[in-house]
């Protein structure tokens, strides 16, 4: 597989080019690029198989660099800094991307996705991910399942429930969705939507509440009829939280 790296940094492509020789003689190195804005040209002329590309670059960062593009013929891994709003903005849109510092088991766990990956990345997927990017939070998130994405509001996204290392997500319209992610990583994508873990297994949209029920822990009842225990452990901070929501 050819790739090309992408980032304003010398010492961040020098790094990466080292782990990927070391590490990955499968994994060819066609080009690297320290300005972004040559990089749409450097992709045509040379077509990778796919790109490590930076989001925080001078002049054109990540997002701009692929909106420049009609169709995505090559696939991305994302490179990101400690920035919240980034690493948010590509997982909620399924995107790729690797910490840096990069460790090898991170890279590694991020080429072999890329082998197994057969859908191309979509403009919808983008435009989430600039629009996170530019601390905006969009009414639409992407949602990876087993054969690919499903795009869904997160205001029709009644609860959430752990399903091995899965998650199931039940809807406002009765319909349910498998997912391949944790409960823990819905947690952390939905965290500044309104939702709230009312047991370890159970994740509920709090606009989505009719009414709570007193008891031990006590119960929830959500607007499709669903009623949810509330963890003992967490009734507390559900009923500050409630009642501040």
């Amino acid at each position: 597989m050819n790739c090309l790296i992408i980032d304003d940094e010398t010492h961040c492509i020098k790094t990466l080019t080292n782990l990927l020789g070391t590490n990955f003689p499968g994994i060819k190195v066609l080009a690297t690029c320290l300005d972004s804005t040559k990089a749409y040209d450097l992709i045509q002329q040379l077509k990778p198989d796919f790109i490590f590309l930076d989001i925080e670059m001078p002049l054109l960062n990540g997002f701009d660099l692929l909106s420049k593009f009609d169709h995505l013929f090559f696939d991305v891994i994302f490179t990101t800094a400690y920035d919240t709003y980034a690493i948010k903005a590509i997982k909620l849109s399924a995107l790729d991307y690797l910490l840096k510092p990069i460790g090898r088991e991170d890279l590694a766990t991020a080429i072999e996705k890329i082998k197994l990956k057969h859908n191309s990345i979509s403009q919808t997927q983008l435009q989430l991910a600039a629009a996170v990017h530019g601390k905006q939070l969009p009414e639409t998130i992407a949602l990876p399942t087993a054969d690919g994405l499903t795009f869904a509001s997160v205001n029709d996204i009644v609860y959430c429930t752990a399903d091995g290392s899965y998650t199931r997500m039940y809807l406002i319209d009765h319909s349910d969705i498998l997912l391949s992610k944790t409960l823990g990583d819905l947690d952390e994508l939905l965290s500044e939507y309104a939702f709230f873990r009312i047991h370890h297994s159970t994740l509920i949209n709090l606009k989505r509440v009719k009414k709570y029920i007193r008891g031990d822990g006590g119960e929830v009842i959500m607007s499709n009829g669903a009623t949810l225990q509330v963890a003992r452990t967490r009734k507390t901070d559900f009923l500050n939280v409630f009642t501040r929501f």
